[in-house]
């Protein structure tokens, strides 16, 4: 399938399934800090994959795709710090997790593709 503009890219479809998820499991999380750096963290994932994609080499989008990836690890160490003090449970944490990691397995998979093609647009 021909990525034809950043909706079509699978990373950013589960980005903002994330996005949503994070906003729901955090809504009533009354720890503004934390409900604000994650919910930031989780929307700079699918907007630097947007971003990145409109640039005009795969070196740019690359770039944007490392600082995507960054934020999902970012998610990832609060998800941490929530489970600890309580704002999330145990199966809450493993969900949103995994799901910053299937993401960054996507990012690192379109990472290697783009080192190795030209784009076409």
């Amino acid at each position: 399938m021909k990525i034809e503009k950043f909706e079509d890219i699978e990373a950013w479809k589960k980005a903002r399934i994330l996005l949503q998820e994070i906003y729901s499991h955090f809504a009533n999380v009354r720890d503004y800090s934390i409900k604000d750096q994650i919910q930031r963290a989780s929307l700079s994932i699918m907007s630097n994959i947007a971003e990145g994609f409109d640039r005009g080499s795969n070196k740019e989008f690359i770039q944007y795709l490392v600082i995507a990836r960054g934020s999902a690890s970012e998610v990832r160490s609060i998800l941490f710090a929530a489970l600890d003090i309580g704002h999330i449970n145990l199966a809450t944490f493993n969900n949103l997790s995994e799901q910053c990691l299937i993401l960054t397995s996507l990012i690192n998979g379109f990472i290697r593709y783009l080192r190795n093609s030209e784009r076409k647009r």
